[in-house]
């Protein structure tokens, strides 16, 4: 009989230990049922199905090492069995079972999804190797394993995959006779002496967030950027994300993947940024984080081949199958495309290769290659589930596609998949990296004569657990006893295998749930939008980089394939996007008039323009005259000025207008760009014209100058009839010794007709015009007949 295995630790002899073990799980039930209570509770199927038969006791594997044993090692498994039953269980033991050498990739799939005790196919527990006794188990209590045996003792026979199970036997109350309560498997890839042929194995390591950073930015001159929140910095931060990723790529043997727009967004962290919190921006607080990361990553990568994507990773699928066909969009791709090598450079110092495209999940048809291509990528990374291979093994990952002009580097899906759950358990980070390295093994044994290229291209943003799950697989590879690490540019450039399918999938063979997740075509119309508005504001500025930069960035940020999933996130963004240029470009506007009089056959009519921006603008005003009858400009019916408005300042341009007629006239004033192309919107006003015609002011200047003959005609007579009363009392005063004479009968001389032939005057004459002729000057303003 088999001793007891050791359990974990150093110190007290293994019976010693044994019977601490057996004390703690007895002793410790009751504390653990109340601890664990809550974590075995799961939902009424699950129940049913896990507290039954070769179910009821849950074994998870937590430690397997090493993980690609040699002869001459000691194989170590930790782990945890759980009561999920109902029943105590009794003289439990936990043993190890190793299977046959397994002969294919299928069959190490088919024992991965299996389930439950199989006595057909499962083997008898190994007779040499060593044991773990549980006494007592209660309901859902827990207890630790820890099994250590030589890999003599594992009858590995010769070298190959083999299936290692760890499974709980014993007695519950009900049924009081040994049998299987739980089993877990696993497997041991086991390889003593370096192969013949070792399979090329290229490993992507990416280096991908989403979208932080907006289109706005500050008012220096720096233009310092606003992020849309501050969660990079936590992916940056030591422990984080990001962090990881670079720290334990830097030791291991993999191909950068990277977004040259985090590259851009850690580097403007570095120099000093602003967040948005609500309405206002703050200053960023991690500028010493994103300098430290950049520092670390950029000696992480010297020496080493790196591939950029096009800026912000735009969703190649989404474009193909949702955006091509709105104006503009694939030249954001050229755009995105041709931003990734300087952007790299310019913050790593390295030169990377810009050819390859990668769509989401690998997935590919007819649409996505050519749409991928179409920015100047000659090789497009696909999947073995979207391009498959009916081979009876696993060909080279390169093979030209379609009419050859494309290179595929089809990734294998199950090796690219291994990582994909939830890794932060270890138990399932053990299974995984069991069984990636068990996969391995499978495919350079199936044709050892010969050696393959095969790629691996992981999730695109994996998670810490992820990341540390990848760096241990590629640790179980170091020795490199039947794989060798080779760079993406030499597995794309190495032999297709001429049986490998060369044939891009249609359309139909996209798969829905990737389809489900894709940009609508409404985001592509949105980012046209953004676009066209973008085109016209930057030829009214004086330096229109300033704006083109950081929305032409933020429009490739619309693109990402990080927005998949994320429909409601990514319609805010392209909204904010578009708001801001909006309040931009009113920033330039003409200002509100109120209705003219023009009280003059010719004016001056004045219209402002103001500019809030903080560069120069320049434009064209436009003045129309909405009846050119009535009110012309420049002699015609509109009139146009150049304009110049420095920044944070108003212009006033006046425009001269003639009228002819009486009358309201609506007026329209709009702003145009150089080249014609109406700006912002128009402004109306009127314009009351009150000043007369040539013929009427002739009229009425001949009215005014007998209005004034009149007036002088009018003094003239007042002025002989105060003459002729003036001579008349002069004349009754001389006559008075006449009349004294007459009394005394002495006649009075007749009067004399006057010198001008005039008669003499009588009592019943009109009074006349002038006076009698004086030899006096006359008065003055008097008029004198001659």
């Amino acid at each position: 009989m088999a001793e007891a295995a050791e359990i974990q630790g150093t110190g007290p002899s293994p019976a010693r230990r044994w019977l601490r073990r057996t004390i703690t799980v007895a002793f410790g039930a009751p504390l653990l049922a109340g601890l664990l209570q809550a974590p075995a509770a799961t939902s009424p199927a699950m129940a049913a199905e896990e507290a039954t038969g070769s179910k009821t006791v849950d074994v998870s594997l937590d430690t397997l090492a090493p993980s690609a044993p040699v002869e001459g090692d000691t194989v170590t498994v930790t782990g945890t069995v759980t009561n999920r039953g109902k029943k105590t269980i009794t003289d439990a033991t936990v043993d190890l079972r190793v299977g046959p050498r397994m002969t294919s990739r299928s069959e190490i799939e088919q024992v991965t999804g299996r389930t439950g005790f199989r006595s057909d196919s499962d083997p008898a527990p190994l007779e040499d190797a060593p044991t773990v006794e549980i006494p007592r188990l209660g309901a859902g209590l827990s207890a630790e394993f820890s099994l250590s045996v030589p890999v003599s003792a594992l009858e590995l026979d010769e070298a190959g995959v083999y299936q290692l199970g760890v499974s709980l036997t014993g007695k519950t109350s009900d049924k009081l006779y040994d049998r299987v309560l739980g089993i877990e498997r696993t497997f041991v890839p086991y390889q003593p002496e370096p192969t013949e042929k070792k399979t090329q194995l290229t490993y992507l390591w990416p280096l991908i967030s989403s979208s932080h950073v907006s289109a706005e930015t500050g008012t220096d001159d720096q233009q310092t950027p606003v992020f849309e929140d501050d969660t990079l910095a936590t992916e940056l931060k030591p422990g984080g994300r990001l962090d990881q990723l670079v720290s334990l790529g830097k030791d291991l043997p993999v191909t950068w993947v990277v977004d040259p727009d985090l590259l851009a967004s850690v580097d403007a962290m570095a120099n000093g940024y602003r967040v948005k919190d609500g309405t206002l921006h703050v200053p960023g607080k991690n500028q010493a984080v994103a300098e430290r990361w950049l520092n670390t990553l950029e000696k992480a990568v010297q020496g080493r081949k790196v591939v950029a994507l096009p800026f912000a990773d735009p969703d190649l699928a989404s474009l193909a199958h949702r955006g091509k066909d709105v104006p503009g969009s694939l030249g954001h791709l050229q755009s995105a495309t041709a931003l990734a090598a300087g952007t790299v450079e310019t913050v790593l110092h390295v030169q990377p290769s810009t050819d390859f495209a990668w769509p989401a999940d690998g997935a590919v048809d007819r649409s996505i290659v050519a749409v991928a291509t179409s920015a100047g990528a000659d090789k497009v990374i696909a999947r073995s589930d979207s391009v498959r291979d009916d081979l009876p093994y696993t060909p080279t990952a390169a093979r030209p596609f379609g009419d050859g002009s494309t290179t595929a580097v089809v990734s294998d899906a199950l090796l690219s998949t291994a990582f994909d759950g939830d890794m932060v358990r270890a138990e399932n980070s053990t299974l995984a990296v069991q069984e990636f390295l068990a996969q391995s093994l499978a495919i350079t044994l199936e044709q050892p004569e010969k050696q393959r290229s095969i790629v691996v291209a992981p999730q695109r943003v994996p998670g810490v657990a992820q990341a540390q799950s990848m760096a241990t697989a590629l640790h179980g590879l170091s020795a490199r006893r039947w794989s060798q690490p080779v760079d993406l540019l030499v597995a794309a450039a190495a032999k297709p295998d001429p049986d490998a399918s060369t044939a891009v999938p249609g359309s139909s063979k996209y798969p829905k749930k990737l389809r489900d997740q894709e940009l609508p075509v409404q985001a592509f119309r949105d980012m046209k939008t953004t676009r066209d508005e973008l085109d016209d504001f930057k030829v009214i500025l004086s330096s229109p980089d300033r704006v083109v930069t950081p929305f032409g960035n933020a429009i490739n940020r619309e693109m990402s394939t990080s927005w998949r999933g994320q429909a409601r996130a990514a319609a805010i963004y392209r909204g904010d996007v578009l708001d801001y240029l909006q309040t931009l470009t009113e920033g330039v506007q003409l200002v509100d008039k109120s209705d003219l009089v023009l009280s003059g056959r010719s004016a001056t009519i004045p219209v402002t323009v103001q500019n809030q921006l903080l560069q120069d603008v320049h434009l064209v005003l436009r003045l129309t005259s909405g009846n050119k009858n009535r009110l012309q400009l420049n002699g015609d019916g509109f009139s146009e000025l150049p304009v110049k408005v420095n920044g944070g300042h108003s212009q006033s341009v006046k425009f001269e207008a003639s009228a002819n007629v009486n009358g309201q006239v609506p007026m329209t004033a709009q702003l145009y760009t150089e080249d014609g192309t109406p700006y912002g919107q128009p402004m109306t006003f009127n314009v009351k014209v009150s000043e007369i015609t040539a013929t009427v002011m002739l009229v009425i200047a001949g009215g005014v100058l007998l209005l004034v003959l009149a007036g002088v005609r009018m003094y003239s007579q007042r002025k002989r009839v105060a003459a002729r009363k003036a001579e008349a009392e002069a004349a009754e005063t001389d006559a008075e010794p006449d009349e004294t004479e007459a009394a005394a009968g002495t006649e009075a001389p007749a009067p004399q007709p006057e010198a001008d032939g005039h008669e003499p005057e009588q009592p019943s004459d009109p009074t006349p015009d002038t006076g009698p002729e004086s030899g006096d000057p006359s008065g003055t303003g008097e008029k004198v007949d001659r």
